[in-house]
């Protein structure tokens, strides 16, 4: 099986909400024959009226069914509003929740039993799968509100943007292992491979965007045929049929079929491999929030919260072109990965457009701005002083009375509300507001 296959399969098994429930489905028609054999075995009965059990079953299995239709159209409805609300890109934040999966797993499980038992009764009834049928059924009562609460959280913006911002930082440290103050060792430069016209080109045969590629998988194909292997394309980036995936340094002998299958393609981007996808998204709910329709900047400065936190993790880590050694130190695998300054401008450029007219958003900009370039290495100060200088341009330009503008330069990591830091001397009090006009 390639890496491609299993990818694949691996992919759509975590975004598949009803591969658990089929498994679900067949444990208990499973479980039932074995306690049904068990119950034969070892004479086991419940005082029971037969008939009044087909009923009660009958029933719970009834309840069941509609009690499952009734939840997977209540949490389409939810992600509906959710994605309208937020973005369209947490969707899978709900099919990929493993308690949501594992709750419709039981809901499915319980009824699949219940009618697996009901078919078994004949002149007596059999008691674990009588009691198992019944107790399993109230159970779900209390699962049911378990899932409400649940998704009502993941869906609120703070839990959509936690669950993201989570996701996140994992897939920094995997892009990104090395800390800024570790040293690199000398690799060759990207811009140098792409000029070696000497290269061979591999294109691509299929549209899409490229979700993830096999690190390990094309280190082993350099290492195997003695070349340096180049991905063109960035993970996010989208290749249509005839765009380059791979430049091939050496090793003419390398099939073209091994590397399309160490890289995956899709309809839409991930997180697994792509960092910026997820401040994509959290800017996007930000951006959303800032809308004129919604008009909600606390939810801009909940999604700032999170982009700041991601800025002072991903500017404390070397974010140079990844270049993959082998054992003996040879490299064999390049490729690009975004820079600090793509970081930057995606992180605030759209939030500070859209959120110009809001104190509240130029607030908590400014406060995560000053507070990046206080704790953050210098090297990493100038993009971040580029945008501080940007967002007091804004500030100008949208604020004409000296007293809203007064307001909107200072640093409140709250927007509106919060005291700052007397302590710290690039936060200074809110000038005294006076009833002059602006000239």
């Amino acid at each position: 099986m390639t890496w491609l296959l299993r990818y694949r399969v691996r992919h759509y098994l975590s975004n598949s909400l009803w591969i658990p429930a089929v498994i679900a489905l067949a444990a208990a028609v499973t479980l039932v024959r074995l306690l049904h054999w068990l119950e034969g075995v070892m004479g086991w009965e419940s005082g029971m009226n037969p008939d009044t059990m087909r009923t009660v079953l009958g029933t719970l299995a009834g309840a069941m069914f509609t009690f499952i239709v009734f939840v997977c159209s209540s949490l389409l409805l939810v992600v509906q509003l959710a994605s309208a609300q937020l973005s369209p890109r947490i969707i899978g934040i709900l099919f990929r929740d493993p308690i949501t999966k594992l709750t419709l797993a039981v809901f499915v499980f319980t009824f699949a039993f219940a009618i697996a038992a009901l078919i078994r009764i004949g002149t007596s009834v059999p008691l674990l799968t009588a009691e198992i049928a019944g107790y399993s059924s109230a159970a779900c009562v209390g699962l049911f509100l378990f899932l409400i609460d649940h998704v009502g959280k993941l869906l609120r913006p703070s839990g959509a943007l936690k669950s993201v911002a989570s996701k996140a930082h994992r897939v920094i440290d995997s892009v990104y292992p090395r800390r800024l103050k570790e040293a690199g060792t000398a690799s060759p430069d990207t811009a140098t491979l792409a000029a070696n016209v000497a290269a061979r080109k591999v294109p691509s045969l299929t549209a899409g965007v490229v979700l993830a590629f096999d690190v390990p998988g094309l280190v082993a194909l350099g290492t195997r045929h003695q070349c340096l292997i180049e991905l063109v394309p960035q993970v996010g980036n989208f290749v249509a049929p005839g765009d380059l995936l791979f430049r091939v340094h050496g090793g003419t002998d390398l099939p073209a079929a091994a590397l399309r299958h160490s890289i995956a393609l899709g309809a839409e981007r991930t997180m697994e491999q792509d960092p910026t996808f997820a401040i994509r998204v959290i800017v996007d709910i930000a951006s959303k929030g800032l809308s004129p329709a919604i008009n909600d900047p606390t939810s801009a400065v909940l999604a700032l919260d999170q982009i700041h936190h991601l800025l002072r993790h991903v500017g404390g880590r070397r974010l140079d072109n990844a270049m993959v050694r082998d054992a003996p130190g040879q490299v064999r695998l390049a490729y690009r990965t975004p820079d600090w300054e793509d970081f930057v401008k995606l992180a605030v450029t759209e939030i500070r457009h859209f959120g110009g007219s809001s104190i509240q958003v130029a607030r908590r900009l400014r406060a995560m701005l000053d507070d990046l370039i206080q704790t953050l290495p210098e090297e990493r100060a100038a993009a971040l002083r580029q945008e501080l200088q940007l967002l007091k341009r804004s500030v100008e330009r949208f604020f004409l009375e000296p007293e809203d503008r007064a307001l909107a330069e200072v640093s409140d990591a709250q927007g509106v509300g919060g005291t700052q830091e007397l302590s710290n001397p690039r936060l200074k009090p809110v000038p005294e507001l006076s009833n002059t006009k602006n000239p």
